[in-house]
């Protein structure tokens, strides 16, 4: 299928992220919380299409759904009753989400985010966390891949292109703040604050080290955005799914405005933009020309609203509970497996999510938890031992658990680790 893919694709993929090793896997079906490839292979995914199905493959609520929605139609150039109730949902759970806007894509919800941000305010610039994943769009993907050898002195990081030719005049509208660094947030936020529209952040940035942000942090964050009139916008396409309430309500942050995604759509292409109803009104076309006109033909589609809300409805608090306690159980057990091996490793993430660093301590933002080769490698090699014994640990990003697992799952992850660490400790050497 690799072969046949070449045909067609220029590297043999569609999606940059990815992973082969050294072909991806091509998958089958999949059910709960396992896949089955073309080879027959089954695996337990941890991958869970980078965190969107914390229901798990083919879950019934959604399927039955979208199967009555198909008998009525895809898509309308009309609202439909589904859009109302998927919105009313999230309004009515999330802190400061007045109103909202559908979109087709993450992507799409922290562009159009950005996109209010400015018209609310009338400033181009924005400030972003180096390292931090917001999707693909010019500025948000400013230092999103910084290295050593580029990403500057840790009082000024640089804003490096994340692509050749993009434009120095986005690089230079871009102003990049360390995670969970106070100080350097307010100095630099002081210093370009008039020029600033939004502080876009990702509570607990995944390919930057799914970190939690220090309360310290978020503090200095909101103080300076309500002192220089910037709005904070809380990229949460990947960490909505922390809590009930959503990430920023877990840490304390108070957004202006939300991008939110994967989870809200039940396995289905979905984005949102969300916020307070003064800065939403920028979308108010109701009286003509609105300041940020925003459309998209399958924006608020009626599939993937019915699939959202149908996933959404089954995530109550107990959902959400009984998620908490087995993410914490898992990285309890991580964590005792490390100990006892005395291995150079951490884990990092909350609630449902988890990620394994090659690092004796875990990491407290995007400069500590950059890898050299030889921490590479030990990922890379954790993540095939993982794909022997059944199991997809995504290397370089969140691993994530779905209402689907249970204890069995959450020990077949916690042996796999201490089998790996028995039977690899010249490689752990190598990083201690």
């Amino acid at each position: 299928m690799f072969e046949r893919a070449h045909a067609v694709f220029p590297d043999g993929t569609t999606r940059v992220t990815i992973e082969r090793d050294p072909v991806p896997r091509y998958i089958a079906r999949a059910e709960g919380a396992y896949l089955t490839d073309v080879d027959g292979r089954r695996f337990l995914d941890l991958n869970l299409n980078f965190t969107t199905l914390i229901h798990g493959h083919g879950f019934e609520p959604v399927r039955a759904a979208v199967e009555s929605q198909m008998r009525n139609g895809t898509c309308f150039a009309n609202p439909t009753e589904a859009e109302v109730e998927l919105a009313s949902l999230l309004c009515t759970r999330v802190p400061r989400l007045e109103r909202i806007r559908f979109v087709n894509t993450g992507t799409e919800a922290v562009m159009f985010a950005i996109k209010a941000a400015r018209a609310f305010t009338g400033r181009s610039r924005i400030a972003k966390i180096e390292g931090a994943y917001h999707g693909a769009y010019d500025w948000v993907e400013v230092a999103q891949a910084s290295v050593p050898d580029n990403w500057g002195p840790p009082d000024r990081p640089a804003g490096t292109p994340y692509y050749r030719g993009m434009p120095a005049s986005v690089l230079d509208d871009v102003v990049v703040l360390r995670f969970n660094d106070p100080a350097g947030a307010r100095q630099l936020l002081s210093r370009h604050g008039s020029d600033i529209a939004a502080v876009l952040i990702d509570p607990m940035p995944s390919r930057a080290g799914l970190i939690a942000p220090a309360p310290e942090f978020v503090s200095a964050l909101q103080e300076m955005a309500r002192e220089h009139g910037i709005l904070i916008i809380s990229d949460e396409v990947l960490n909505f799914r922390q809590d009930y309430r959503g990430a920023a309500a877990r840490y304390g942050l108070q957004p202006d405005l939300f991008a939110l995604g994967k989870i809200i759509g039940g396995g289905f292409p979905i984005g949102a933009i969300g916020g307070l109803g003064d800065v939403m009104s920028v979308f108010d076309g109701s009286r003509g020309r609105p300041l940020l006109p925003q459309g998209g033909t399958f924006s608020a589609n009626p599939i993937s609203m019915v699939a959202g809300h149908a996933a959404m409805e089954a995530l109550d608090q107990i959902a959400f509970a009984r998620l908490e306690r087995l993410g914490d159980g898992l990285r309890s057990r991580l964590v005792d497996a490390i100990a006892r091996a005395n291995a150079p490793l951490s884990i990092t993430g909350a609630a449902s999510l988890f990620r394994l660093h090659p690092k004796p301590t875990p990491p407290r933002e995007f400069r500590e938890a950059h890898l050299s080769p030889a921490e590479a490698k030990v990922m890379k090699e954790m993540s095939r031992f993982f794909a022997a014994n059944g199991i997809i640990l995504p290397v370089g990003a969140a691993a994530c658990l779905s209402t689907s697992m249970g204890e069995a799952e959450v020990d077949a992850i916690a042996d796999a680790l201490e089998t790996f660490l028995a039977e690899n400790s010249a490689l752990l050497e190598e990083i201690s």
